[in-house]
């Protein structure tokens, strides 16, 4: 079974990829390489008015940056509106189907009437045994769903879920302008795509047996349901833009790196024992579909930036050269030396969470220009300490080599010389070439922020 196990991610293109999506797709596609199987991306635009380009390419950006390789697709609904009908008028012929002439004021009549007498809201098939047809004439088509016996499925997630066929009613199939629905859409998809296995949100549950119905209808085999619980927000409701980031793009452009993202998603309603930390490949090998937790799950951030600041602490300086740079960029920043870069971010890894952060707090490596805190200044850039720091500038400009050992052993030097500790010495350096108290050990600093500008700013406070 192994080899043909077949997933699939099918995201609307109505905006960006909100995280609970990027969670589901992780899930699909964690589960197809476990196995071994094929996972297909399907981009699901039936809905033409709210779908856009954008969307899609913001769709495909996501998975891209996340790295969840597609081995099939993308494919678009809006490519396969033949087949669809075809299907349609399969339906029709076969007895699966039937037009339904109803008018709108019709079904809002029956709608209120239902609801005011406790009844729960659904069509009643009045135009269920219609013998005579006018195609001409406005109409939708329905799905003639079984009025006896009961759907039954074993969720993988959920375990066994049962509805009466008679709690269902005569599914819409095909708009009156001939389109056709989503749910159909997705039962002809999943069937042509020889889908095994479909994971998805649990806002998806009321639909599944609906669709397995018409999947039966088409003769097709009945695939193995997970529906996942969703991602809520630490007061409890579903996560929002109000709880703060939730588009996968948007938290790569607040400066968190793939790999972060994914683990906590990985962990979000999902565990392996105690393990807090996976690799790409430990989650392939140890991810169970039956071990998602069948109850929402909450979004932390405090969480999300302890594992941000783990990858960065322990990832290759070289393997964030590149959104790096692009978060400095984000300030008006151009750094080109690899060098100095590397250096920056192993200094400051262990200081910060995120890469915008790591950016924010490494201006003063980088711009001519530099920002004072006016209360480092205060106490820190005295009279008193003036000429403490003339001598130090003046063993700064005569180093022949401008490394982190001999900046130290002119630091060690100055406040021997003059007869005071380090710190009396370091923290007025510090305010002077970084504009505050705050940057990594001030050898290190000095070296990487460079002689030149060191200079040129131990001028400026003097």
């Amino acid at each position: 079974m192994s080899s043909q196990i077949r997933t699939r991610f099918a995201p609307s293109p109505t905006g960006y990829l909100h995280v609970g999506g990027a969670r589901t797709a992780l899930f699909a596609w964690l589960y197809a390489r476990h196995h071994q199987g094929t996972f297909v991306l399907r981009v699901e635009d039936t809905d033409v008015e709210r779908s856009t380009e954008a969307s899609i390419q913001a769709i495909l950006d996501s998975m891209q940056w996340l790295g969840l390789d597609f081995d099939e697709g993308p494919f678009y609904q809006t490519h396969r509106f033949d087949r669809y009908r075809d299907v349609i008028q399969q339906f029709l012929k076969d007895g699966h189907a039937y037009r339904c002439y109803c008018s709108k004021e019709r079904l809002e009549k029956l709608r209120e009437v239902q609801m005011a007498t406790g009844e729960k809201p659904r069509y009643d098939g009045c135009c269920r045994e219609l013998n005579s047809h006018d195609e001409t004439k406005s109409h939708v088509i329905r799905f003639k769903n079984p009025q006896a016996g009961v759907v039954v499925f074993d969720d993988l997630i959920r375990g066994k879920i049962s509805v009466n066929n008679a709690e269902l009613d005569d599914l819409i199939i095909a708009r009156t302008d001939g389109v056709p629905t989503y749910n159909f859409c997705v039962v002809v998809d999943d069937y042509d795509m020889k889908i095994t296995d479909i994971i998805r949100g649990d806002d998806h549950i009321n639909n599944t047996p609906r669709q397995m119905n018409m999947l039966a209808a088409l003769g097709a085999p009945i695939p193995r349901y997970a529906h996942v619980p969703m991602i809520l927000g630490g007061d409890g409701k579903r996560l929002s833009k109000r709880h703060g980031a939730v588009s996968v793009m948007q938290f790569r452009d607040d400066g968190y790196l793939p790999e972060a993202l994914l683990n906590y998603l990985v962990r979000l309603g999902w565990s392996h024992g105690d393990q807090e930390i996976f690799s790409r490949g430990e989650m392939i090998q140890f991810f169970d579909v039956h071990k998602v937790n069948n109850s929402p799950a909450a979004f932390n951030f405090e969480k999300l930036d302890w594992l941000s600041q783990h990858y960065l602490k322990t990832k290759n300086p070289q393997e964030i050269l590149l959104p790096f740079v692009e978060q400095l960029a984000r300030l008006n920043i151009r750094a080109t030396d690899d060098a100095q870069l590397s250096a920056v971010i192993s200094l400051q890894a262990e200081r910060v969470k995120t890469l915008r952060e790591m950016a924010e707090k490494s201006r003063y490596f980088f711009e001519d220009e530099i920002e004072y805190d006016e209360a480092s200044v205060k106490k820190h850039l005295t009279p008193e300490i003036k000429p403490l720091l003339r001598v130090a500038k003046d063993h700064f400009e005569n180093l022949a080599e401008w490394t982190k050992e001999s900046l130290h052993q002119a630091i060690v030097a100055v406040a021997e010389g003059q007869g005071v500790k380090m710190g009396q010495l370091a923290q007025p350096l510090r305010v002077a070439v970084t504009g505050s108290t705050i940057s990594p050990s001030i050898d290190s600093t000095l070296q990487w922020i460079g002689k030149e500008r060191v200079l040129a700013r131990l001028g400026s406070a003097l």
